[in-house]
């Protein structure tokens, strides 16, 4: 079996995990995407093993031929239900029978993400033990991601904590030119107000386990963002701001092709920071 860069023995209560899953609508058997002589599976397991807090990566999926995959690489790979219907519920399922403290879900679509950031999202629940949930977010830098649907935003009080997680162009910045969402859109982008969720997530365990019991919040169905479920529930997030590279998730054949074009000029990881 082939070693990884693994944390320090004190990490050992901290696990990454990776869901994978094959059905994709749009890009069928996407962790199994060839991209530079690796699979994407195996690109984002590579990295998340050089996150320093990390003591165990694995992925967890419900498809015999990714978890083959995995394993000839080296990897650790479980199987969990096909019957899911997000990434956390089958986060869950594979957590439940694991001996750790903290739980990193690491998404199987970012094949150049950062180590660090795993570091960064994990740091809070080290620091403050009631803490349940963390997560990070960049600045955003043009308004048309201030404007996509696409594009995840968030807000937050003054000790970092979410205050609300949005498709829409929060916070709205009023007086600006006509009032109109483009105008308040790029004076949030320029005071600085912008900020984009990365969707990588640190849990307790336990809080972990009991989420897919939840009920869900009518602002989660809304929105079609699970996060809000924690919200609504009064489980706190903490949103790490980070100032380095935020990854390219890959959805479609479009992202693939980019992602195999940017990882052909740039390999390696550049790392960033927390501010």
């Amino acid at each position: 079996m082939r070693s990884y860069t693994r944390g320090p023995p004190s990490t050992l209560a901290i696990v990454a995990i990776i869901p994978a899953r094959f059905a994709s609508a749009r890009l069928p058997g996407k962790p199994l995407s060839d991209i530079h002589g690796k699979l994407m599976v195996q690109h984002v397991y590579e990295r998340a093993c050089h996150a320093r807090r990390v003591g165990r990566v694995l992925v967890a999926t419900e498809d015999d031929r990714i978890a083959e995959a995995v394993r000839a690489f080296g990897g650790e790979a479980i199987l969990t239900s096909p019957d899911h219907a997000t990434g956390t519920d089958r986060l869950a399922e594979a957590a439940a029978g694991l001996d750790a403290e903290i739980v990193v879900n690491v998404q199987g679509d970012e094949p150049m993400l950062d180590p660090a950031t795993i570091d960064a999202a994990i740091e809070p629940l080290l620091g403050d033990s009631t803490l349940p949930m963390a997560t990070l977010s960049v600045p955003l830098t043009e308004v048309e991601e201030m404007l996509s649907p696409a594009v995840v935003k968030v807000v937050t009080n003054a000790s970092h904590d979410a205050l609300y997680f949005s498709r829409s162009p929060i916070p709205f910045v009023r007086g600006q030119g006509t009032g109109d969402p483009r105008s308040a859109a790029a004076a949030a982008v320029k005071r600085g107000l912008a900020r984009k969720h990365l969707g990588l997530y640190v849990y307790r365990r336990a809080t972990l386990l009991g989420f897919p019991t939840l009920p869900k919040a009518p602002l989660e169905e809304a929105e079609q963002l699970e996060q809000l479920r924690a919200l609504y529930h009064g489980i706190r997030i903490h949103v790490v701001p980070w100032s380095g590279e935020s990854g390219v998730a890959v959805d479609t054949p479009e992202d693939l092709e980019r992602v195999r074009f940017l990882m052909a000029a740039k390999p390696a990881a550049q790392g960033g920071g927390a501010v």
